[in-house]
């Protein structure tokens, strides 16, 4: 079964990015679904509320977008990039 959003309606996908291709980024949601997420010059990328570039996005980053759907893509206005946890790992 495909899920849809309906029209006018955004769509969020949270997951883990498995690969980064130019602007595009393939997330692993926790079902084990890979979804497409399309980004562009007006998509806002953030970390907390730190405003960042697309270059910060890095494989194995959990990442929430948003934007409309059309079938296992996303094109994303917004993509929050999880905070790191632990930050007392660091030496």
């Amino acid at each position: 079964a495909v899920t849809r959003a309906h029209d006018g309606h955004d769509h969020t996908v949270m997951g883990t990015i498995t690969s980064i291709d130019g602007t595009n980024l393939m997330v692993k949601t926790a079902d084990g679904k890979q979804t497409m997420v399309m980004m562009d010059a007006k998509t806002k990328i953030t970390q907390g509320k730190v405003k960042v570039d697309a270059k910060a996005l890095k494989v194995g980053d959990r990442v929430v977008a948003s934007g409309p759907e059309d079938k296992n893509m996303i094109s994303a206005e917004t993509v929050q990039i999880g905070t790191a946890v632990a930050t007392t790992a660091k030496k």
